[in-house]
């Protein structure tokens, strides 16, 4: 089961990745780390191109960078 399953919802939606908000991305990644089915998450997120909230332990900033990443990796 996933762990966010038990944390409310909005934890996982900060208004942004900078200033205050720091406390409940780190909080929200908390939950993801100990998730039996945080890969899982991350892969659908990534094919589903989720722009926004946590989803795997990952921010919008750091999926754009996986996407980047594996989209580079893929043309050479």
């Amino acid at each position: 089961m996933a762990a966010c399953n038990d944390a409310p919802p909005d934890l996982f939606f900060p208004v942004s990745e900078f200033g205050a908000a720091g406390e409940q991305i780190a909080e929200a990644k908390r939950v993801c780390a100990g998730c039996e089915v945080r890969a899982e998450c991350l892969s659908h997120a990534l094919s589903r191109g989720e722009a926004s909230g946590i989803w795997g332990g990952t921010t919008e900033h750091e999926r754009r960078h996986l996407r980047r990443r594996t989209a580079l990796r893929h043309s050479g």
